[in-house]
Parts: C-alpha cells; sequence; structure tokens
C-alpha cells in the first residue's frame, strides 16, 4: 500500500493533529483529567439541544437518548478520574542491584505514553455513548491522542453539535489546538486512516466494514493497531430449573431486552437455549401483548436489512413463531418494527445453520430448543466463533454449585468464558455498566482484538505503549517513574535483592 496525497481539507486535520501530539502527550494528567471534565460539563449543559437532533435523526426515544447523555458524561468523568490515579501508567520501577541473580542489573524503569493521533469510526446505534464523544473519543482523549472523529452518516447534525461543544470545551480548558476534530464520509474516513500520521483506528460497526478498515490498518507499510466492535448474537441459556422457579420474570426480562432501542443493540440477546417443552416460549407469548408497540429503526438501510433478515429467518426450515412482530416502511422509507420471537429444535438449528446464526440487526431473538441430554457447553464451538457476552439463568439451588447438574454448568460457564468478554447470572446483557472492571469485548468477530475493551478504564490502554528507560538521571524521567513520585500514581518496585529469593519455597 502506498501513501496517498489526502485533500487539502483533510491535510490541514490529519497536519493539525500530528502538530498537536507531542505538546498534548506533554500535558499533565490533572490538566488534561479537569479538560475532560469540563466536557463533560458542557454535554451535559446542551442535552436539551442536543437530544431533540438526535430524536429527529435517529427516532431513538427522548428517555433512551436523555439517559445516553448521561452515561457519556459519567464515561468522560471516569476516564478523569482514571488520569489522576495513574494506575493505567503501569509505572515499573527495577533499581540497580549489583547482586542481581543473573548479574549486575541496571535501573529500568518502564511506564506508557501515548500512540499519538487516532481516528475514530463512531456508532449509528449509540449517538453518544458510542459517537463523537463516546467511550472510544474518552479514552483516545484521556490517553493523550489527538482524536478525528469519522462521523457516522446516520446522525451528521448531531455530529456537527457534538463536535462543536467537545472544540469550545477543550480549548476553554486550554488543550492545544488541534487535538479534536471531525469529519464526514467514509472516502474520508479511509484516507485517514491510510495516513502515516495515523498511528490507531477505533470503530464501532459491522463485520463487513469493521473487516475491511482492520484490513487496511494491517496491510499499511507501517501497521497500526486497530480497535473494532464488530458483531455478536450473545448466547442465552436457561437451565430447567430456572424456568419453574420464574418464568414469567425471565420472558418479561428477555422481551425487554429484545425490544429495547428496536433490538438495535450490539449485546442484544439473539439466541436463548431452552430445554425442549419448557414452559418458557408459552410466557413469552403471555406477556409478548406488553412489549408491541412499534419503534422506528435508525434509518431506511437498516431497516431493509432487518427486513430481509426477519424473512430469512422465518423462512427457514423447522422455524415456528411465537411472537410474530412485524415492520412496516413510512412514506419517508423509514421502518417501524415490532418484535419477533422464533423457535426451532436444535436439530433444525443445525441443519438451518447458515441461515439463522448470523446476527439480526434489529427486535428479532430465537428460542433454541435443546433435548434432555444435551452436552450445552460443546455448543458455544459448534455455533460460535466470539460474543461480547454469554449468559446463563439457574435455578436457586443451582447458584450454590451444589445440584446434581454442578459440573455440567460449570463447565458450560468454563465454554463461555473461552468465547466472551462478560458472562451474565440471572441477568440480561443489554445492560452495560459504565465501570473501572467492565469488559466490552470478545474474540473475532465480536471484536477485532479479543484482549481489549472498549467500556471500564481498561480501555484506555489501547491507545498507549510502553517504553523502558534505562540508567536515566532523574531529570529525564517521566513523572511517573521518578522516586519522588511526583503525580503520586502507583508503582510497582522490584527492590535490589530480591531476585535470589525468586521462586523459593515453591519447589517439591
Amino acid at each position: 500500500m502506498t501513501n496517498e496525497a489526502l485533500s487539502p481539507e483533510l491535510e490541514s486535520v490529519v497536519a493539525a493533529a500530528a502538530a498537536a501530539a507531542p505538546a498534548f502527550a506533554a500535558t499533565a494528567p490533572l490538566d488534561r483529567a479537569r479538560a475532560i471534565v469540563a466536557v463533560s460539563d458542557a454535554l451535559e449543559a446542551a442535552k436539551d439541544r442536543l437530544v431533540e437532533i438526535a430524536m429527529r435523526e435517529t427516532g431513538l426515544t427522548e428517555a433512551r437518548l436523555s439517559g445516553e447523555v448521561v452515561r457519556t458524561a459519567v464515561q468522560l468523568r471516569l476516564f478523569a478520574d482514571t488520569l489522576v490515579n495513574g494506575g493505567y501508567l503501569d509505572a515499573r520501577i527495577d533499581p540497580a542491584d549489583p547482586d542481581f541473580a543473573l548479574g549486575a542489573r541496571p535501573d529500568v524503569r518502564r511506564t506508557h505514553v501515548p500512540l499519538g493521533p487516532v481516528i475514530n469510526f463512531s456508532a449509528s446505534n449509540f449517538p453518544f455513548a458510542f459517537s463523537v464523544l463516546g467511550g472510544d473519543s474518552a479514552s483516545i482523549l484521556a490517553a493523550g491522542c489527538p482524536l478525528i472523529v469519522k462521523a457516522h452518516s446516520g446522525h451528521p447534525e448531531l455530529s456537527d453539535a457534538t463536535a462543536e461543544v467537545a472544540r469550545e470545551a477543550l480549548a476553554a480548558a486550554g488543550m492545544p489546538e488541534g487535538v479534536f476534530h471531525l469529519i464526514h464520509g467514509r472516502e474520508a474516513g479511509v484516507a485517514v486512516l491510510k495516513d502515516p500520521r495515523i498511528k490507531a483506528g477505533a470503530f464501532t460497526g459491522s463485520i463487513g466494514v469493521g473487516r475491511l478498515l482492520a484490513d487496511i490498518a494491517a496491510s499499511r507499510p507501517a501497521p497500526i493497531p486497530f480497535y473494532g466492535e464488530l458483531g455478536s448474537v450473545n448466547p442465552v441459556f436457561v437451565t430447567a430449573a430456572a424456568i419453574a422457579e420464574r418464568a414469567d420474570e425471565i420472558a418479561r426480562g428477555f422481551l425487554t431486552s429484545v425490544s429495547g432501542s428496536a433490538g438495535q443493540l450490539c449485546t442484544k440477546p439473539g439466541f436463548v437455549f431452552v430445554p425442549a417443552g419448557s414452559a418458557l416460549p408459552s410466557a413469552i407469548e403471555a406477556v409478548a401483548g406488553e412489549f408491541g408497540a412499534e419503534h422506528r429503526l435508525l434509518d431506511p438501510r437498516i431497516a431493509r436489512s432487518f427486513e430481509e433478515r426477519r424473512a430469512a429467518i422465518l423462512a427457514s426450515p423447522g422455524v415456528s413463531t411465537v411472537v410474530p412482530g412485524g415492520i412496516r416502511f413510512d412514506e419517508a422509507g423509514q421502518g417501524w418494527a415490532t418484535p419477533t420471537v422464533v423457535s426451532v429444535s436444535l436439530a433444525d438449528f443445525r441443519r438451518g445453520k447458515e441461515a439463522l446464526v448470523e446476527e439480526a440487526f434489529g427486535p428479532l431473538s430465537i428460542l433454541v430448543e435443546t433435548p434432555e441430554g444435551t452436552d450445552l457447553a460443546a455448543l458455544m464451538p459448534e455455533f460460535y466463533e466470539g460474543n461480547l457476552t454469554g449468559t446463563l439463568h439457574l435455578g436457586e439451588a443451582e447458584a450454590t454449585g451444589e445440584t446434581a447438574n454442578a459440573a455440567e454448568l460449570r463447565a458450560l460457564v468454563a465454554a463461555l468464558s473461552r468465547q466472551v468478554g462478560r458472562v451474565l447470572f440471572n441477568g440480561w446483557s443489554t445492560g452495560v455498566a459504565v465501570t473501572p472492571a467492565q469488559q466490552h469485548g470478545g474474540p473475532w468477530p465480536a471484536t477485532s482484538n479479543d484482549s481489549s475493551t472498549s467500556v471500564g478504564t481498561a480501555a484506555i490502554t489501547r491507545f498507549l505503549r510502553p517504553v523502558a528507560f534505562q540508567n536515566a538521571p532523574a531529570a529525564f524521567l517521566p513523572e511517573a517513574l521518578r522516586d519522588d513520585n511526583p503525580l503520586r500514581v502507583p508503582q510497582t518496585v522490584s527492590p535490589a535483592g530480591e531476585s535470589r529469593a525468586w521462586g523459593r519455597g515453591l519447589g517439591a
């Protein structure tokens, strides 16, 4: 791949981001944290105006969008506190040790530094939380990397308005000029991703587009990391004991999760494995009327894709309807959907795998009825490569781990943990807590890098790289590695003399 000349407009954006990178990386963590809080405050202050635009462009409800603004603001503040704490720097200090077990050890100190300019391709289904100022953008800015956001075509006016809020807040907080930019258009995003001054990419969207972008990032003369969240069907397993104890509760929770935001969530439960002949399908059918209100899908393209995917599933041999649902199109071409739930036997699911296993982006889910004695743990690798989440609903006694099927359930949990980023118990995957320990990622195709997360404080590490300093005079050390520790960050110190004790006492 050869470097391609950018248009004058894009050249000015990338050049400004590259010029700002050294100054932004050198900002004090506390100053950067205060700037991020200023952005959070400005976002909340503009909430009413931004939500009005978002409702018009996306069809999402005011309640959903208002809550998403709050989530986005909290996420920004979480990264501000992460900066102040400093644990993300992973500061390690190995003082010089003349008595080191392998010969004299020099003074070695390791920390993390910002990568440089990053491009973030924003998402359609979270116009705040995974868009211009969403989790990827928050972690990029917190890391000290200039940010170029490629706006999503589904909400361009909202993207411009949100970007203006961010630019004004960052400038007022004294951040270097050029640390934040917004661009429009897929071709523009691809051109920027190819530019050698860009040091990483982030994306939330389809597997096809994500794979294209990931391949571009990998095939550059100097490859760069690319963090894509691409696709997930989030399997759920419900035991007979759980259904016997709380079928109605599970049915309502399931339909709430499937119908929320018209099913346009990457964490929607796409498949639910239930014992054949259980009462859960009837319980779902009985409460379905509570979830019958139609909801506009994000845009006509997504609506048409959902209509096609839904038709293919309904036409697959052995599929029967539990909740019929539907989709209609208005005069503007917008699609309005109600939830569809179908069931299929495990045997027919296996036979129709090609037609059934792909994600349906919209309010649709499939119940898979499993015969008694089915090895549930074996179903994960049989049907799925990787997912964001896997869920297990247990009976009260099963939760103790002391029932007759405890070994089977442990095997299922182990299988889930190998193929998902988050394992849930007795809950629903569409609630993603914004909290330090959260993991929102998973093996391919859930994400393009299964060791990363786009939610939680670990997300910042995607946009940093480690650097070690050997025998560096104190005056030339990053503050996080100095003995006086002016940033008061956590430091891991390996004292001189301890190497000869490594592993002692652990032998036979």
